[in-house]
């Protein structure tokens, strides 16, 4: 199973009762299939995932039953009625719930199946459309995506069908640049659109009985078709385990147990009593006429809507005040150890071209992963330290008072520009040949060479470099300490 410096979540046990775990940044990344048949334990799998990271990423739960609702009695979740609420209070919730990290379940129980694709589909709407400055990780878990994303018509409108399914292809398939990691459950793939299907890099296959969707869980697995019918021997909280943040190779997982339980227990059996009254007065009794039905009453007038956006604020604000008490009783890291969580916070080979916002989210979890705090180091200076390691500077070489005053100029540019100042104040105090244009290009964040040439007249405008020459010849002359690199090479 895939394991991780910071402790990945327990998922269960192995069929060698080993524990099994799901790496937790490599998920956010890769997005979860889940796929099992009434009874096989997709709630309870979903339960013990939450349970496990609530307290270490933004959670959004997709809840059409009402199942996942008690998370919030024990992880303080924002519970959002989508009854009482109107598709464009919802598109605007989902903005302002990226932009305050709320973790909410959005309950459709009370919802007819129009209402509730038109409430998912307005809701991940705006989830997608927040701001690039709050494109923080957060896990949205679906469940019975089917609903959400069917591969054939139903009962409801084309427009219903059209507007969820958009929704739900963006989550899977353009969600992972914006930091939407997307869990999926559904009791049949065989109903779920392909396209949404196709997006998942890591599986969870339980209790499975069609030839059509056994069939397809073992081609996603990899798994020859006679194996199959192995789907159909696993036992409720059972399931097969393939991915990157999972396992290598196909690999049967019991879910372990969970804290938490839904409202709607399962039926229960009873002992069946005889009635205590004869046969023909229960006749009456059953098929007695029923009553006159009692005037109308007077329809009085409708309460108004909760205020949801209010409901994100007052959350948000309270969320705040737990943080920096708890923030308060935690350990301090060493330098040493602040200095490695920035560190692998950014070593993803992609990780350049990610949005700061994310890059941050993601020191936070590895901080609260590590049993810290996740507010010990703020934004800009996250920033500053994650540049000058990029750059090449050692932990001792920050310490030192060169380098604080180059840390000290940085902030007087615009933070865009800070990567592309260290990288070249790096070079120059090492007397290295000039960057190359695809070296300021990724300490710039962008594909394009062009863009990355003319930061450097931009820093030369803001007197931060002064440039001599061009192309293999360009120098470059860092004011202030005096420092120059070598020509291009």
């Amino acid at each position: 199973m895939s394991s991780s410096h910071f402790g990945p979540l327990l998922l269960g046990t192995t069929t060698r009762g080993e524990d099994a775990h799901i790496d937790l940044p490599e998920l956010l990344a890769t997005r979860l299939l889940v796929q099992g048949n009434s009874g096989s334990g997709k709630s309870h799998l979903l339960r013990r995932l939450l349970e496990q990271s609530a307290t270490l990423v933004q959670q959004v739960i997709i809840d059409p039953e009402g199942d996942f609702v008690t998370l919030a009695e024990k992880y303080d979740h924002l519970v959002i009625e989508t009854d009482t609420q109107s598709e464009a209070s919802l598109r605007s919730a989902g903005e302002r719930v990226r932009m305050h990290r709320a973790s909410v379940v959005l309950n459709l129980e009370q919802s007819e199946p129009e209402g509730q694709l038109r409430s998912v589909g307005a809701f991940l709407t705006g989830m997608f459309e927040a701001p690039r400055a709050y494109w923080y990780p957060v896990l949205i878990v679906v469940d019975e995506a089917q609903l959400f994303a069917p591969i054939a018509g139903g009962d409801t409108s084309d427009e219903a069908r059209r507007i969820s399914l958009n929704a739900m292809t963006n989550l899977m398939c353009r969600g992972r640049k914006r930091g939407m990691a997307g869990i999926i459950a559904t009791q049949r793939l065989a109903k779920l659109a392909k396209n949404v299907a196709a997006e998942a890099s890591n599986f969870l296959m339980g209790r499975t009985f069609l030839d059509i969707d056994m069939a397809r869980a073992a081609d996603l697995l990899g798994m020859e078709r006679r194996a199959a019918e192995a789907f159909r021997d696993l036992a409720r909280g059972q399931f097969m385990a393939l991915g990157p943040a999972l396992a290598r190779r196909p690999q049967r997982v019991t879910i372990g147990p969970v804290e938490t339980a839904s409202h709607a227990g399962g039926p229960a059996l009873m002992p069946l009593e005889q009635p205590n009254i004869p046969m023909d007065e229960l006749r009456d009794l059953i098929l007695e006429a029923p009553p006159e039905p009692a005037p109308r009453p007077r329809k009085e007038p409708a309460a108004p809507k909760p205020d949801l956006l209010a409901q994100l604020d007052a959350y948000s604000s309270s969320r705040d005040a737990r943080e920096q008490q708890q923030s308060q009783q935690m350990a301090t890291p060493d330098p040493e150890t602040l200095w490695n969580l920035v560190a692998e916070a950014g070593q993803d080979e992609d990780a350049a071209y990610r949005p700061l916002a994310t890059l941050y989210q993601d020191f936070q979890m590895r901080a609260r992963l590590a049993g810290f705090s996740r507010n010990i180091l703020p934004m800009p200076q996250f920033q500053t330290m994650l540049s000058t390691i990029r750059c090449g500077i050692t932990r001792e070489q920050a310490e030192s008072d060169a380098w604080q005053d180059i840390q000290q100029r940085a902030g007087r540019l615009p933070e865009d520009m800070q990567p592309v100042y260290f990288l070249l104040a790096r070079a120059a105090m090492e007397g290295e040949p000039c960057p190359d244009d695809a070296a300021l290009a990724r300490a710039y964040g962008t594909h394009s060479l062009g863009r990355a040439r003319r930061q450097l007249t931009y820093l030369e405008k803001c007197e931060a470099i002064i440039l001599q020459g061009t192309g293999r010849h360009r120098r470059i002359a860092i004011i202030g300490p005096g420092w120059q690199t070598a020509a291009s090479l």
